[in-house]
């Protein structure tokens, strides 16, 4: 059977972790993919008092602690390690750091001074480090040669590898064989790449309704919440939802991880029947009737979207 290979862009992953007004939190909670990975903001700083104040663009540093390499663009020195930063003004109130694939960028009041600026950078280093670490491995992890959609090739199902067979023939299915983890695709000969991968996407997301039905009344009975609906998601930057009204969405690409991921996302999404929010009560809540969360939140952030198959 001939499969053409077609090569697919992937829609790329923008932050999601910008502040919301209360109404709209009240609205619906959300699970996101990378959620506070890429930035953050460091407190409001007041404006200077009336007085003597530095020049616009002086820096209250150490000789040979900062560097301007140009416009908008400086380097700031840590010991034996470098980091370089963009700089841009806005109306903003407080100082924010986004890590993207340029690197560092930094957002500043245009009152706050170039010390203010990079005396906050230094209060932050620790996690600018950590997250730009974590952004270069997913990169890498994106350089990886993408799936072949052909025979024989794995597909990851349930926190394992499964491998595709397919057989030539008129009459469509598809199955699933436990014993030899095996997903048994029947095609006409003449089939197609994108012929195949509809057919895995369908028979995932029916596994996704299944999984998801079983396990919601589950977690739903440990905290005494009722919700009033469920469907599928396949949203890139969110993994759940769920609304004041109880209405819940799950990202069917859940089904690429294994159960305990799976209930973590459900236990999470139930507890803002709950607590509407992200504080430490929440988090109790979760804690309450998932008591690993904390190795299954740290998994997720650390399983980039971008390592999974092309639909």
């Amino acid at each position: 059977m001939k499969l053409l290979h077609q090569k697919q862009e992937k829609p790329r992953l923008g932050p999601r972790n910008r502040p919301q007004g209360k109404a709209q939190q009240q609205q619906a909670l959300q699970l996101d993919l990378f959620a506070d990975d890429t930035s953050a903001d460091a407190a409001p700083r007041k404006p200077p008092p009336a007085g003597p104040r530095s020049k616009p663009g002086l820096p209250v540093l150490e000789p040979g602690e900062a560097t301007v390499l140009a416009p908008g663009k400086r380097r700031l020195h840590f010991g034996e390690h470098v980091l370089d930063y963009t700089l841009l003004r806005s109306k903003r109130r407080s100082i924010g750091f986004l890590i993207s694939d340029d690197g560092l960028r930094v957002t500043a009041p245009k009152w706050v001074t170039l010390g203010d600026i990079e005396t906050a950078i230094r209060e932050k280093k620790r996690w600018i480090f950590t997250k730009l670490a974590e952004y270069r491995d997913r990169s890498t992890r994106r350089m990886q040669p993408q799936m072949q959609w052909r025979d024989g090739e794995t597909l990851p199902y349930m926190g394992r590898s499964i491998t595709l067979r397919i057989h030539a023939t008129q009459r469509a299915g598809i199955h699933f064989d436990e014993a030899s983890e095996q997903l048994i695709i029947c095609l006409p000969a003449d089939a197609g790449e994108q012929q195949l991968k509809d057919r895995v996407l369908g028979w995932l997301q029916l596994e996704a309704k299944r999984v998801f039905a079983e396990r919601l009344p589950i977690y739903a009975e440990k905290l005494g919440v009722s919700y009033q609906s469920f469907a599928l998601s396949s949203a890139t930057t969110q993994w759940g939802s769920c609304t004041s009204e109880g209405k819940i969405r799950l990202n069917w690409r859940l089904m690429h991880f294994a159960l305990p991921l799976i209930d973590y996302v459900i236990a999470h999404e139930l507890s803002h029947l709950r607590e509407m929010n992200h504080s430490p009560r929440f988090w109790a809540t979760v804690q309450s009737i998932f008591p690993e969360f904390e190795t299954a939140r740290k998994t997720l952030r650390d399983s980039a979207q971008e390592t999974l198959p092309v639909f």
